[in-house]
């Protein structure tokens, strides 16, 4: 699966990331919703950095459709609440 964290790249990680990906997908979207900056600011990095360190950067020269795509680590509590579905950031 190719990640994509936006304005920094895309990473390949193997399906068994995705279980805590998803946990912390979770406890993103309740910071989302209770407006909690703080949980936020914490939850959001640990989640790209989960993805830093369990993927493998795509080389920039290799053109590959992104399965997900995260926000960045500058983003504000609303741009994130913006990108929420149902499922949060990562579906499953």
């Amino acid at each position: 699966m190719i990640v994509r964290i936006m304005g920094e790249g895309q990473f390949r990680l193997d399906e068994a990331a995705l279980a805590h990906l998803n946990e912390l997908d979770a406890a993103l979207e309740a910071a989302v919703t209770a407006e909690d900056q703080q949980a936020f600011s914490t939850t959001l990095a640990d989640l790209l950095g989960q993805v830093r360190a369990s993927g493998e950067a795509v080389p920039d020269d290799e053109l590959a459709p992104s399965d997900l795509i995260l926000p960045g680590s500058n983003a504000t509590l609303a741009e994130v609440g913006e990108m929420l579905t149902d499922e949060g950031l990562i579906p499953g």
